[in-house]
């Protein structure tokens, strides 16, 4: 009962995104009215010439003619109709699954970082391609036959009323059974193909995942277990797909038999009826033809019914992606962070990634604009936590940040993350040039400001040494640029932007030693004047720092300048040692 619910729930969703294209629509109704009586029009006609051929020894040609070029002209008008009928089908099919995907993706710009956190990439791209398609395939399976079908059943009633109404009461009383059959199968089938669709998307995300990690893969020689996982999804994939084929392939045939035994029927039935001269041979030739005509829209409905289970379990899917609640917005009279002076406060912070998991407990600090805080501590301990919250990437659950004495979550999130230039440990680059790469963040930047912020970065000289230089096309996430490369063009990036706060989270973690004696000179100078904000594991990088925070299990448990903590001789003192002992 629910299931049907949730089914009912998705085609309303469904209908209402139809209803951009009434106009449409209406016409596509219009057109497959005309189409159908065009086509019933011609059996009264193949009757009439019957009738004319029936007497013995005399056939009337003057009659046939006429008639044959009435048949003609009426079979060439059906054919057009029903033509723009399917180009109008296709325009609303199309057009309504375009716009649920715009939904979709527009909703994937607003999801909270926790949804991306717990959900697959592969799976969610599962739901907005293939998922979208499948809906296609039974949107337009259920407009091009669902319309004529139902159109061609009230004629072909219409017409069979006027030639024998005692016949047309078995027809009526005896088709519905199919229809009745399909939708007792079809509401089995359901579950089924809801399953099969979570599967594919399950098996998609694998895909993803592998694809992107392969040569991890490779380094811990995991193919056999990849190709296990893979196998484990596709036998899986397989049992349900083959249930929802094979359940959703009984419809048709037993339709089918049901409907030759009430043409059976409709047959024996009017012969009797002929015999007693109630009709004549043409009528009843024409009788048979509209039975056909009529029983023949109920096994293509049935077939619709099924595919639209399909469409509806991925329409499904794809609702809840668009449905997904997106991250808090920003208040109407959210204040615009112009340029920030760098002062940043922490005061009582609470915040956990799951709520039976406590990470940070009552986190405090206070910094002064142009100040460098360095945060270590051991992994885990919540380092880079504090950047996301600083970020607004997540909020906090209790407590409050302040930027320049403004709460952030009064603040729009674009205005406070222009005022910030992030260099992370994992670098991200899109598929595009190096100097798209790098001028993310200012499009407007002349070329000499970039080529000037790649020097400081020590980046111009691996990039004239690439084949188009500035010009070269990287593929995603920097296609064969080395881990090093990759970070001096994200360095690059955040030198041309030169925003009053800075995020250096392993910022030259993956670049060699002398490359980043000279990257720290260019830093140091970057960040007079700039609040900056340093993690770092290798604690030689922030001997300079006017405040280092040394976190544990969330809390700042040591707190002050290197040469006072190494004094100390606390937890911080035993890291340092730990990393320069002889």
């Amino acid at each position: 009962m629910a299931k049907e619910k949730a089914s009912r729930g998705t085609l309303k969703k469904v209908l209402a995104h139809i209803k951009k294209y009434r106009f449409f629509l209406v016409l596509s109704l219009l057109l497959a009215t005309v189409t159908v009586a065009l086509s019933l029009y011609v059996p009264i006609l193949i009757g009439e010439a019957i009738d004319a051929i029936t007497e013995a020894g005399a056939v009337r040609f003057d009659v046939i003619r006429p008639l044959l070029i009435k048949i003609i002209v009426i079979v060439a008008g059906a054919a057009l109709a029903q033509w723009i009928m399917n180009m109008l089908n296709n325009r609303i099919t199309y057009g309504v699954v375009r716009d649920l995907r715009n939904e979709a993706f527009a909703r994937m710009q607003k999801l909270p970082l926790s949804y991306t956190d717990t959900h697959p990439t592969g799976e969610t791209v599962s739901r907005v391609i293939t998922d979208a398609d499948q809906l296609a395939d039974g949107l337009l399976m259920g407009f091009t036959q669902l319309f004529t079908g139902v159109v061609t059943i009230l004629g072909t009633l219409v017409f069979m009323l006027t030639i024998h109404a005692g016949i047309t009461a078995v027809v009526v009383v005896l088709t519905p059974m199919s229809l009745l059959l399909a939708r007792f199968i079809a509401m089995k089938t359901h579950r089924f193909f809801r399953a099969q669709s979570e599967v594919r998307g399950e098996q998609t995300a694998l895909i993803d995942e592998m694809l992107s990690g392969q040569k991890t893969v490779q380094a811990f020689s995991k193919e056999d277990d990849v190709l296990e996982r893979f196998d484990e999804i596709g036998e899986r994939l397989e049992k349900c797909s083959l249930k929802a084929v094979f359940f959703s392939s009984l419809v048709n045939p037993s339709t089918r038999v049901l409907n030759n035994l009430i043409y059976a029927a409709v047959a024996l039935s009017g012969a009797f009826a002929a015999l007693s001269g109630a009709i004549t041979v043409g009528g009843l030739t024409c009788f048979l033809s509209y039975a056909t005509q009529y029983a023949k829209p109920f096994n293509e409905i049935s077939g619709v019914i099924t595919e639209l289970q399909n469409a509806l379990a991925c329409a499904s899917r794809l609702f809840e992606l668009i449905e997904t609640p997106t991250e808090i917005p920003d208040a109407p009279d959210a204040a615009v962070l112009t340029e920030a002076s760098g002062e940043i406060g922490i005061d009582g912070v609470h915040f956990s990634y799951v709520p039976e998991r406590p990470l940070i407990r009552d986190f405090n600090l206070n910094v002064r604009p142009g100040q460098r805080i360095a945060i270590v501590g051991p992994t885990g301990c919540g380092k880079t936590t504090v950047i996301n919250l600083l970020m607004r990437f997540y909020d906090v659950d209790a407590g409050t940040i302040r930027a320049d004495g403004t709460d952030i979550r009064e603040i729009t999130r674009e205005s406070l993350r222009q005022n910030i230039g992030m260099v992370l440990q994992d670098t991200w680059l899109k598929a595009g040039t190096i100097r798209e790469n790098i001028k993310m963040g200012r499009p407007d930047a002349s070329d000499e400001e970039m080529i000037e912020a790649a020097k400081a970065a020590h980046a111009h000289s691996f990039i004239r040494r690439l084949p188009q230089g500035y010009d070269t096309v990287i593929g995603e996430d920097g296609g064969s640029l080395s881990a090093g490369q990759k970070q001096l063009l994200c360095i690059t990036r955040v030198m041309l932007c030169l925003p009053p706060i800075l995020i250096l989270d392993e910022a030259t973690s993956s670049i060699d030693t002398r490359t980043e004696a000279k990257i720290q000179q260019a830093f140091a100078r970057m960040m007079q004047g700039r609040t900056s904000f340093i993690v770092a594991h290798r604690l030689s990088t922030i001997r300079e720092a006017d405040v280092i925070l040394v976190m544990r299990d969330g809390n700042i448990i040591e707190q002050g300048r290197h040469d006072d903590l190494l004094a100390q001789g606390g937890f911080y003192a035993n890291l340092y040692n730990s990393q320069f002992a002889q």
